[in-house]
C-alpha cells in the first residue's frame, strides 16, 4: 500500500523545507514544489527520496501542472500553501512590477492551489490544506500594505472554505507567524537582524508549533500568541457583527433627523 503524500510549495528553502523534513518523520512521501531544481533535489535525496516539480507559480502553465498534480494523485492528503514572496517597499511607492508578482503568488497561485487541493481532498472526503499567512494578516499596519492584504486574503479565503471543507471531511488551518528567521527578509530587501530579537522565532521552532496546533486542531494558529483565548475572543467578536452587516435599512445614526 503506498504511504499517504503531502505536496509542498516553496519547499526549496525556509518554512517549505522545514515542513518537507518534519512531515517525512511523520511517515509522508513528498511532492516538492519550487523554482530552484538545485535546492529541491538536494533536499529529495536528504529525506531519502521524493517527487520533485520545478515550477515558477507566477507562470500559468506551471501553476496549471500543480493544480493538475493535486487534483489527479489521490495518495496526496495534505497540501502545505506555502509558496510566497515579501515587499519591505514604503506603502506607496511599491514598484507595480512588485506589486503584480506578489499577488500573482500569494493571492492568485496561493487561491487556485487552494481550490484545487479543495476540490480533489472533499471528493475523497479526507485531506489537510494548510493555508500560510502571517500575523500581519490581522496587524496589516506593521507592514508592507500590499503584503499585510494579501495574506488577509489568504486567512479570509480559509475561513470562507472552512464549512464547506469540514464538512467533506477535510481539515483547512492558517497559520500566522510573526517573523521567522528565513531567507524570506533578504530577498524581501532587509537584514532580519535589524528586529528586536525578542520579535524574531526560529524556523523549527516555528513550525513545530504550527504542526502541534493542527494536531490539537486549532484553525487559526498564531505560534507566538501566549493566550489562545485572546483569539477566540477575536473570533467571537467579528463574528458578533455578523447578523448586523447586511439589513434592510441603514443604522439609526446615519439616518436624517
Amino acid at each position: 500500500m503506498n504511504k499517504q503524500k503531502a505536496l509542498v510549495t516553496g519547499a526549496s528553502t525556509g518554512i517549505g523545507m522545514a515542513y518537507a523534513q518534519k512531515l517525512a518523520r511523520r511517515g509522508y512521501d513528498l511532492v516538492l514544489v519550487a523554482r530552484d531544481r538545485a535546492r529541491l533535489d538536494a533536499l529529495a535525496a536528504e529525506l531519502g527520496g521524493a517527487e520533485v516539480l520545478v515550477a515558477d507559480l507566477t507562470q500559468n502553465a506551471d501553476l496549471t501542472r500543480v493544480e493538475q498534480k493535486l487534483e489527479s494523485d489521490p495518495a496526496i492528503n495534505f497540501f502545505l500553501n506555502n509558496a510566497g514572496i515579501a515587499t519591505v517597499s514604503p506603502h506607496l511607492q511599491t514598484p507595480v512590477e512588485t506589486i503584480e508578482r506578489l499577488i500573482a503568488l500569494n493571492v492568485t497561485a496561493a487561491t487556485r492551489l487552494c481550490l484545487a487541493a479543495g476540490r480533489a481532498f472533499t471528493a475523497q472526503k479526507r485531506g489537510i490544506i494548510v493555508n500560510m499567512a502571517s500575523a500581519v494578516a490581522v496587524n496589516p499596519e506593521r507592514f508592507n500594505a500590499v503584503y499585510s492584504a494579501s495574506k488577509a486574503f489568504v486567512l479570509a479565503l480559509s475561513q470562507a472554505l472552512t464549512r464547506d471543507l469540514t464538512e467533506n471531511g477535510v481539515t483547512i488551518q492558517t497559520v500566522l507567524p510573526g517573523a521567522v528567521r528565513t531567507e524570506i527578509w533578504e530577498r524581501a530587501g532587509t537584514d532580519i537582524s535589524r528586529l528586536p530579537p525578542e520579535r524574531v522565532m526560529e524556523l523549527d521552532e516555528m513550525v513545530d508549533a504550527a504542526l502541534k496546533g493542527l494536531d490539537m486542531g486549532e484553525r487559526i494558529t498564531i505560534p507566538s500568541l501566549p493566550d489562545a483565548q485572546d483569539l477566540a475572543d477575536a473570533e467571537a467578536a467579528r463574528l458578533k457583527l455578523a447578523p448586523n452587516l447586511s439589513r434592510n435599512h441603514a443604522a439609526a445614526r446615519y439616518r436624517q433627523s
